[in-house]
C-alpha cells in the first residue's frame, strides 16, 4: 500500500522516523521511506490550517491508499486520560464564522456558504486496531484555548472531546479529494488555564508512535 503521513512538526512523529531502514528527502516537508512492503510518505506541514490545506492539497494528486493525521492535542474531557490515543472522526472549524455581542454565529446561521464540519467517510479496508481506537469529535483552532470562559463558550457550542491546530484542514482536503484517511492523535494536556506542568507531552508521543507503528504493523 502506499501511505501518507501528515504531521505538524518531525518532533511528533520522530520514533516512527526512526524505525525506518532509510528515509530519503525531497525537500524539507516531504520525506519517502520503504516500510516492509510498503511505500511510505512524510508530509510536514508545519503547525497551523493554512500550512496544512496548502501542502496536503499539493501532495494528494500521489494518489495515496490511506493518509493519517499524526500528532497531539488537548482534551475537554477529563474523563479521557492523558497519553489515550483517538480517532477523531469529526472536527470542526469553530472559529469560522461571526461574534454578535456575546453570541458566536455559525455559517449555517450566518447564511454563509462554506464548511464547518467535516467527518470521516467508513474506511474501504478493514484495520482491527484503527476500530479499537476511541472515536470522538474535536474542533481546530488558530488560538489553542487557555480561557476559562471561551472554554466554556466552545464546549457549550460545539460539544468536542478535543482540540488542534489542523485536523479539520486535513480531514477536509483529503475528504475532496476521495483519500481515505484518519486523524490519529494523543492527548498530552486538558484544556484549562494553560499549566505546562501538568502536560505530558513524552507520554503522548510514545503512545502516539506504538500506535502509528503498529496500525501500519497490521496491513499485510
Amino acid at each position: 500500500m502506499k501511505f501518507l503521513i501528515v504531521s505538524a512538526t518531525r518532533f511528533e512523529i520522530e520514533p516512527f522516523f526512526n524505525k525506518m531502514d532509510s528515509i530519503n528527502s525531497v525537500n524539507s516537508n516531504h520525506f519517502f521511506a520503504n516500510y516492509k512492503h510498503h511505500q511510505i510518505d512524510f508530509l510536514i506541514t508545519g503547525v497551523g490550517m493554512v500550512a496544512t490545506a496548502f501542502y496536503l492539497a499539493k501532495m494528494l494528486s500521489n494518489n495515496y491508499d490511506f493518509a493519517i493525521n499524526a500528532g497531539i492535542c488537548g482534551s475537554f474531557n477529563k474523563n479521557i486520560d492523558v497519553g489515550t490515543v483517538v480517532n477523531i472522526y469529526e472536527d470542526i472549524f469553530s472559529e469560522l464564522g461571526a461574534e454578535d455581542g456575546e453570541s458566536f454565529l455559525t455559517l449555517e446561521e450566518l447564511k454563509l456558504p462554506g464548511t464547518q464540519k467535516v467527518k470521516t467517510t467508513p474506511l474501504p479496508f478493514k484495520n482491527n486496531l484503527i476500530e479499537l481506537l476511541p472515536k470522538v469529535t474535536g474542533v481546530t483552532v488558530n488560538t489553542t484555548h487557555g480561557n476559562e470562559k471561551s472554554i466554556e463558550k466552545v464546549v457549550q457550542l460545539f460539544h468536542p472531546f478535543v482540540e488542534s491546530m489542523e485536523g479539520a484542514a486535513f480531514i477536509y482536503s483529503c475528504e475532496k479529494e476521495k483519500t481515505p484517511c484518519i486523524q490519529l492523535r494523543a492527548v498530552s494536556n486538558y484544556v484549562e488555564k494553560r499549566n505546562k506542568e501538568a502536560w505530558n507531552i513524552p507520554l503522548a508521543i510514545e503512545n502516539l508512535n506504538t500506535h502509528l507503528i503498529a496500525i501500519l504493523n497490521d496491513f499485510n
